[in-house]
């Protein structure tokens, strides 16, 4: 490479950094490598997970403190070792989850909190945020619960729903301990005795992890009901003097600063210069070169966009473009600065400086509260998001609008100043400097009297997500007056690049800030900002739309400033800046009885079993497991078509590439190539066609991952279309393109009721599928053993022996040659349930081929296009009521998009049928489901199984019945809701019927009808701000609906010492089913959980066992497990007169007595026959009901979710903390289903939205302000292990309430604007869907497209 010669040698320099205190030196490192990479791979870190590769999850958080010479101190900064550079750590310390406590030596606090107050369920993410938090803490060894809430703006949670994160680790924040904290004795120091505490009793008993909403709940629960989830008085202080120094070696002058720095792999050349004359000289060399500080941009144009940048200059440590300083007219900051900088240094400045001169500096730092993540805004700098020239830049708009300056040199031409205006951004990814140029510094400048300044921003979700639609606005009136002297608008996410309406500034000047302004603006925007409907990003209405409210708000704001008087009070709530309470809620069940047994575990809130390894980085996932002598690395090469002939597979190239050692395809299926988990209908590698995006087609071996997805990318595929091209369902139902058969429920006779009913409905609505976003990706590595064909795999699976099966029948061989062992997941929420078959088994047939062990991780965006979501659902209804509410009839057609094969859409759309009563009692029904055979990958079970989205539209024409009766919401439902002995739809009684208690005993805690009055008051008074309240209840049947799956095995073994390895057929995926074993075993055996131990789940102890899904697991094994602890009771039992168990055990194996006993348990009086609408496919139900209040702006789409009261019917809670935590997981899981995730896929069947920065799951600030839940008390379950109830999938549609709550606020906007009656609100109630539903005069300005004549940009499945 001779463009990466510029310093006239070869020679390489020596990367010097430490991690964990022990320096490390290497003299050989490839620039390539990210910092994640060099840990895991290098250094045998594997704390430091790899969940994106984006910087979008926090998976990978670690704490990178450097000495700073100006400022003379340590700065500790969370960073996303999946971006960083290991060359940008020469001369930086790094501290990762391993370096700050360990269960050998000692937990560290931040790691032991979040542990014991049941913040980590499957773990994968916990040491990220356990990082985000310890690095934290270093900065500010006693934060605020804004600055604790701000630090985990990059980390995201799939498991937990957040709530017992913050509630574990706000106990470090000075609002907690500026009190007692709960460990006064009885009740809050502040509160003498009879108050909330912040982690103890409320005054009647009740257990508050956290504030309650408003004091006492009034549930009328008293001395039964719980104590603590947690301990706070067990946790140890933190002493900040105790935390590790920083090696002084590196506080030193370094003479390496002095010397240029040379790094030289493979492909990239790293050079970091000594001096700023140094960078000017290699840009005008190699003008094309990449000037990297954060590589935030850079990291992921090169591993996701393919983009080759051979050299690379660093120059974030120079002082030249590291500083700032004030001038006459503004602050200048060096390019350099990271915009954590620039944030801290403007905010001192707002603090000092006169209000009027700082409120530029007060947009920007706005702005950045919304800007990425901590770890993000810690690296990235200034220039580098200018001259990224991103056209949804979230400051570009800010300093074009400003009118800021910049300097910039270049080696020939010297320096000069740039104004940034509409000009400086001249087309896609480009700016106004030349490419020798480098930018050194940017003027930031003071506003004057007179001259207002706001920024605004519309995304997906508030933190940490780039923006739809983001805009800057600037006002300058001429002195004394309300009339324009001059004025700037400039806009993100318009164009192809930052834009500004000038034509609109011009016109403005001149005119007054009145009424009469805001038309002439808003036409002036029209014409300025014009989108044509197939533009890339889609959204062409609601984004114009932003434009004009954004501006309505910037007029609101400025004439509220100039005089309030003449800002009507109903829009006055417009021009406010977000602002969020700090969360909290209570967690209620109930106490054990008085008596039992202090080693009897079941009922406790006990911690997850292996959650201090995982607060530690010391729980082993599959990828963590060391490498095998040998072993190569899989590369998938993936269909880019979605329905096409295969014409020919070119690899030749690929297997030149460094590294590589084979490519496998179908040819190499020893067994049979034709495979799938239900009926086979699916190819291990596609042999003659492709039939969706993403299939795949053959596989690279090599000796790493970077060479093998390298060599994948390079094997070539000619395709010839085929016809026709089934994508949505509307495409299905067109070609007749289903599954058969088709199946139904029919019960009564619908034309009766119809003709008896006052009024009848009709509709068509639609539920979008979800992304599982399990945070550790599909994974799997597959061991030959050489003899017999012998094969062991270890996969991150929820079902062992269906990946043992399909493996076995690629291969050729009796399943009794294969193995899979599974120790845990990093979740899996169905996911995980088949569609890693498609990965292990392609693993097999690989290590069959080479003969050595062959390993895979899915990479984020591999994974979202191979393995299917959760089904998307189109509804078509018709529904027969009274004029009193009461319904008669339900004649519905569900159509489901399954994808290209069949996988468990069948059982899928069977549980929606079943689910499409929720829980009324509807005595005329006909449900017809349509499972549509796409052109997209198969998709697959995801918590609830069908049942959310039969729910979803249960309660949708249930609440449009209300409307059209003109009764309550609260009231219709009551009207028809199950009682006790009712028949279901599909003719199952309903025994110990919990709903109208869960329901009653909802509304009363969360004191719904005073609230409604609140919110009805809320909603009179403000117009642009509305609420809603919203109340929904549930059902979920707990079975597999596959009958032959409802049956479990367990083994036991006990050894002469007294410990017991308990083994079972279920997989351990952060639910916590081995700790609800655990308890069940120690109850049986009356011994302590800590004698009990589960190693993994494997195919060789217990075989033949379901998936662990459906709810059913605890049910399912804790029964085996029972089975088999009662028969080692037994052989015990001659053995039980004297002495303690350890004597007991002894005795019997001297007696030669066996002390390994399987268990074995099969669900009673489960059948069901379809066709003639009979039997019983439900063992019991689970009942839930939630109340929802959210508030939304009408302006943007926004939401915010206040409140929201769950009760939850799980019988006797086997855990009481796990079970709660299930609760709130499922509910904010629920909450992204059906408000914020969408799937965004391309009219030819292309998926767009493949990772964290496209595809928003709920993060910490999303959850509800105040949560509060509680199990229901007194309502034991007779047809579960110790009367409890499943928990995992049930609550998940309670989050619908905020859907609903969304959708009563939306009407309270519609009716300001004269729109009365029914609407249809699809799933999810993304922004855009709420910002659209509120018609007003924005939105009327920009109608859509007419349908047909145009190429949409996305669409939907």
């Amino acid at each position: 490479m001779p463009e990466t010669e510029p310093c006239g040698n070869e020679r390489k320099s020596e990367l010097v950094f430490f991690v964990n205190g022990r320096r490390v030196v290497d003299q050989d490192v490839d620039p390539e490598m990210t910092l994640l990479t060099y840990l895991r791979s290098k250094l045998r870190l594997t704390g430091a997970k790899l969940g994106c590769g984006e910087g979008g999850c926090g998976a990978c958080t670690v704490m990178v403190s450097r000495y700073n010479p100006t400022q003379r101190k340590v700065l500790h900064l969370a960073v996303n070792a999946c971006l960083a550079p290991i060359c940008s750590l020469h001369g930086a310390a790094v501290t990762t989850v391993e370096g700050i406590g360990s269960t050998r030596t000692r937990l560290h606090p931040v790691q032991e909190r979040i542990a014991k107050a049941h913040g980590s369920q499957c773990g994968f993410c916990t040491p990220g945020i356990v990082m985000s938090m310890y690095t934290l803490l270093r900065n500010h060894p006693m934060p605020d619960m804004e600055q604790l809430e701000a630090a985990f703006q990059g980390n995201l949670c799939r498991c937990t729903g957040y709530r017992p994160i913050l509630e574990g680790y706000k106990t470090f924040t000075k609002e907690f301990q500026g009190c007692c904290g709960g460990m006064a004795g009885n009740g809050c120091c502040r509160n003498g005795k009879t108050e909330q505490a912040a982690n103890g009793h409320t005054a009647n008993g009740q257990t508050a992890n956290g504030h309650t909403a408003n004091g006492d709940t009034g549930n009328g629960w008293n001395e039964d009901v719980s104590k603590e989830l947690f301990q706070v008085s067990e946790f140890r202080p933190l002493d900040p003097t105790q935390e590790p120094i920083f090696p002084p070696e590196l506080m030193k002058a370094d003479g390496s600063e002095q010397t240029t720095l040379k790094f030289v792999g493979e492909r990239v050349t790293w050079i970091k210069p000594a001096t700023f004359k140094e960078v000017l000289e290699l840009k005008t060399k190699l003008p094309h070169a990449k000037l990297v500080v954060g590589n935030s941009e850079i990291g992921v144009e090169v591993k996701f966009k393919n983009l080759d940048y051979p050299l690379i200059i660093a120059p974030g440590h120079l002082p030249e473009i590291n500083f700032h300083k004030y001038t006459e007219h503004g602050i200048t900051f060096g390019a350099g600065c990271t915009l954590t900088y620039l944030n801290d240094t403007l905010a001192e400045a707002i603090n000092d400086l006169p209000e009027h001169q700082t409120r530029l500096f007060a947009a920007i730092v706005e702005m950045l509260r919304w800007f990425a993540g901590h770890q993000i805004r810690n690296v990235g700098c200034i220039g580098g998001n200018i001259l990224t020239a991103s056209p949804i830049s979230d400051l570009n708009p800010i300093f074009l609008s400003a009118g800021c300056t910049m300097t910039v040199m270049s080696h020939q031409g010297g320096s000069r100043v740039v104004k940034m205006d509409h000009t400086f951004f001249p087309g896609y990814r480009k700016t106004a400097l030349t490419p020798e140029e480098v930018m050194v510094s940017l003027d930031v400048p003071f506003t004057k009297e007179g001259e207002y300044f706001m920024a605004y921003k519309q995304a997906k979700r508030r933190d940490d997500d780039i923006a739809i639609v983001n805009a800057a606005f600037r006002v300058q009136f001429e002195e004394g007056t309300n009339v324009i002297q001059d004025i700037a608008l400039s806009f993100g996410g318009m164009a192809p690049t930052t834009v500004m309406a000038h034509n609109t500034a011009n016109k403005l000047i001149g005119l007054k800030w009145d009424n009469d302004l805001l038309p002439e603006a808003c036409s002036c925007l029209e014409d300025d900002l014009p989108l044509p409907p197939s533009v890339p990003g889609g959204m062409v209405e609601f984004r114009r739309t932003l434009t004009t409210s954004f501006f309505f708000k910037f007029y609101l704001t400025v004439q509220q400033r100039l005089n309030l008087k003449d800002v009507p009070p109903p829009y006055r709530s417009a021009c406010s800046l977000y602002h969020r309470e700090p969360p909290h809620g209570t967690q209620m069940y109930q106490e054990v009885p008085e008596g039992q047994a202090r080693e009897d575990a079941v009922g406790r809130p006990i911690m997850h079993l292996s959650a201090l390894k995982q607060v530690t980085g010391e729980a082993v996932y599959t990828d963590d497991m060391p490498r095998i002598q040998g072993e190569l690395y899989l590369g998938l090469v993936l269909s880019k078509k979605a329905h096409a002939k295969i014409v020919s597979i070119d690899p030749s190239e690929a297997l030149k590439m460094a590294g590589v050692e084979m490519f496998v395809s179908a040819e190499d299926v020893p067994g049979s190539n034709i495979t799938g988990p239900s009926i086979m209908d699916e190819e291990v590698f596609a042999s003659e066609k492709v039939t969706c995006v993403g299939q795949i087609v053959g596989a690279v071996l090599a000796d790493t991952q970077a060479h093998a997805q390298r060599a994948a990318k390079a094997v070539v595929v000619q395709y010839e279309d085929l016809e026709p091209k089934i994508i949505t369902i509307e495409d299905a139902i067109l070609y007749q393109s289903f599954f058969h058969p088709i199946n139904k429920i029919e019960k009564g006779n619908l034309e009766e009721a119809f003709e008896k009913a006052d009024q009848i409905l009709e509709g068509e609505l639609r539920i979008g599928g979800q992304e599982h976003f399990y945070l550790e990706t599909c994974a799997a590595i597959v061991v030959p053993h050489g003899e017999d064909g012998e094969m062991e795999i270890f996969c991150s699976t929820q079902n062992p022996t269906k990946t043992q099966m399909l493996a076995a029948k690629a291969l050729g061989v009796p399943a009794n040659r294969v193995v899979c062992r599974m120790k845990r997941m990093g979740g899996g929420f169905g996911g995980k349930e088949t569609r890693t078959c498609v990965i292990s088994s392609v693993c097999a047939v690989a290590a069959h081929k080479v003969r050595r062990p062959v390993r895979i991780m899915l990479d984020r965006d591999e994974d979202m296009v191979i393995t299917g979501t959760r089904h998307p659902f189109l509804a078509k209804y018709k529904v027969g009521f009274m004029s009193d509410g009461r319904v008669l009839a339900l004649d519905i057609s569900l159509y489901s998009n399954a994808g290209n094969s069949l996988d468990l859409s069948r059982g899928v759309m069977d549980r929606a049928l079943f689910h499409s009563d929720n829980v009324y009692t509807i005595p005329n029904v006909r449900a017809v489901g349509y499972v549509c055979k796409t052109n997209t990958p198969s998709n697959t079970a995801f918590r609830g199984f069908g049942g959310p989205q039969g729910l979803f539209f249960a309660e949708c024409w249930m609440s449009d019945v209300a409307v059209k009766c003109g009764i309550s919401q609260l009231k219709v439902r009551e009207i028809n809701m199950h009682r006790e002995g009712d028949l279901t739809h599909y003719n199952m009684k309903l025994d110990r019927c919990q709903i109208r208690r869960c329901w009653e005993e909802c509304l009363k805690q969360s004191d719904f009808h005073t609230r409604r009055r609140q919110v009805d008051r809320f909603n009179g008074e403000n117009r642009w701000k509305k609420r809603g309240l919203a109340a929904v209840p549930t059902k979920f049947g707990i079975s597999f609906t596959a009958t032959f799956l409802n049956q479990a095995g367990a083994l036991v073994h006990v050894y002469t010492d007294g410990s017991v390895l308990l083994t079972h057929g279920g997989t351990e995926m952060g639910q916590g089913l081995h700790t609800k074993m655990v308890q069940v075993a120690g109850r049986v055996l009356k011994i302590p959980t800590s004698r009990i131990h589960i190693s993994e789940t494997s195919t060789n102890t217990v075989p033949n066992s379901s998936p662990t899904a459906a709810s059913a697991s605890s049910d399912l094994y804790g029964m085996a497990v029972k089975i088999g602890c009662e028969t080692i009771l037994q052989r015990l039992e001659p053995y039980m007169g004297k002495g303690s168990w350890d004597d007991w055990v002894r005795a019997a194996y001297f007696d030669r007595v066996g002390l390994s006993a399987t268990g074995f348990y099969r669900t009673p009086g489960l059948e069901y026959d379809m066709q003639k609408n009979e039997g019983r496919p439900f063992n019991y139900f689970c009942y839930g009901a939630a109340v929802s209040e959210v508030e939304i702006d009408c302006l943007t789409g926004d939401h915010t979710v206040l409140r929201t009261d769950v009760v939850m019917d799980v019988g006797d809670s086997l855990n009481p903390a796990i079970d709660i935590g299930q609760v709130e997981g499922a509910f904010v899981q629920g909450c992204g289903l059906f408000t914020m995730e969408e799937q965004v896929y391309s009219p030819d069947g292309v998926l767009y939205s493949r990772g964290p920065g496209m595809y928003k799951i709920p993060g910490f600030a999303d959850i509800p302000i105040h949560f509060n839940v509680s199990l229901l008390r007194g309502a034991p379950n007779d047809k579960a292990i110790f009367s409890s109830k499943a928990v995992g999938e049930p609550p998940l549609f309670l989050a619908s309430s905020v859907f609903f709550a969304i959708k009563d606020a939306i009407c309270s906007a519609r009716a300001d604007a004269g729109l009365k009656g029914t609407f249809r609100l699809d799933s999810p109630a993304t922004a855009e869907c709420i910002r659209m539903a509120c018609e007003d005069q924005f939105t009327a300005q920009f109608p859509a497209a007419e349908p047909g004549s145009f190429r949409p940009w996305a669409i939907k499945l």
